[in-house]
């Protein structure tokens, strides 16, 4: 027996599960740049022996400084891309008005190039330009190998700050615990295991959306990682015994 509800509420997961899909790729990114950028101030932090409040104070406003110049960014970006196609998009409307002609040799030059021949290509041709939307998406997809950016701008800039915001306070956890409730333990080690977990799992994740070896993504991701960590603790040790 059908169950029409079943298929909505399946239908419904089906579409939420798309759209999440759409923004996983800007959601892993953002989490790589604010778990290293973060765990790199709390490395140079460490290695300038400064104390949990100061690790704090430095850390979360990296958070929010560059959380939101990273959301700026990727809200800019997706902008001018949506801006960028809409632009041409508008040319090629005014050149199958104004030019057809010379917009219907485009179109059988294209699929001529694909191995259309004699009337079959004729009627590919006849087939696109009968239709202006047609004609236009044709031309932006097969000539300027252009396509419609999807993506809200608002929701890839959102999505980039959330992110960031909860990965890069993985490493910054153990500092809130000690600031708040004191925790006798050598907090970098900790905040160290905690972000290295974080990497390896952001580089699986990524290996993903990039479709490239998980591991050589795993250890990509922990290698560059470690690396501004690693240099971060000592430009902070220097400057301590340089300064202090």
């Amino acid at each position: 027996m059908n169950d029409p509800e079943g298929e909505d509420r399946l239908h419904g997961r089906s579409s939420f599960l798309s759209k999440f899909q759409d923004y996983i790729g800007e959601f892993i990114y953002g989490g790589i740049d604010g778990s290293v950028t973060t765990f790199a101030v709390v490395a140079g932090a460490a290695g300038a022996q400064l104390d949990s409040a100061i690790v704090i104070i430095l850390g979360f406003a990296n958070l929010i400084a560059d959380g939101f110049a990273m959301s700026v960014g990727s809200y800019l970006s997706t902008k001018s891309e949506k801006e960028n196609y809409e632009k041409h998009e508008r040319i090629e409307y005014w050149e199958v008005d104004n030019l057809p002609e010379k917009e219907r040799e485009e179109v059988r030059e294209i699929y001529q190039a694909k191995g259309f021949e004699g009337e079959l290509l004729e009627q590919v041709v006849d087939k696109i330009t009968e239709d202006k939307d047609r004609w236009v998406d044709v031309m932006m997809k097969e000539e300027l190998e252009m396509s419609r950016e999807s993506k809200s701008p608002f929701k890839m800039g959102l999505v980039t700050f959330i992110s960031f915001l909860v990965m890069g306070f993985i490493p910054l956890i153990v500092y809130v615990i000690d600031y708040t409730l004191g925790f006798s333990a050598d907090m970098f080690l900790y905040s160290s295991v905690m972000t290295f977990a974080i990497f390896v799992l952001i580089g699986y994740a990524k290996s993903f959306v990039t479709n490239s070896n998980k591991i050589r993504s795993v250890l990509e991701t922990v290698f560059l990682g470690g690396s501004a960590a690693v240099l971060a603790y000592f430009v902070g040790d220097l400057l301590e015994k340089m300064i202090g």
